[in-house]
């Protein structure tokens, strides 16, 4: 997959990603795309657990693959952001 597929699809997970998980997010553009980014690496190393493909390219798939990753990915950093009470 190319790396302007990655950054699209990372876009949009980290997107989607921030309006299903409550809480302050990374912060603007940048900080869904990072997030996104990493999800879909995430979410690709959870579904290979799982026997299923990764992010395949640009479609609904690849987008729920990094939607999963992304909002695990949240969910484990306000989690920690929580504690250590920042």
């Amino acid at each position: 997959m190319s790396i302007l597929a990655w950054l699209v699809v990372g876009l949009i997970a980290g997107f989607l990603a921030k309006s299903v998980v409550p809480g302050e997010g990374p912060g603007g553009v940048i900080g869904d795309l990072v997030v996104g980014v990493i999800g879909a690496l995430l979410g690709g190393w959870i579904f290979g657990l799982l026997g299923h493909s990764g992010v395949t390219g640009i479609n609904i798939y690849s987008i729920l693959v990094a939607l999963v990753g992304a909002v695990v990915l949240l969910a484990i950093a306000r989690m920690v952001t929580r504690r250590s009470g920042a």
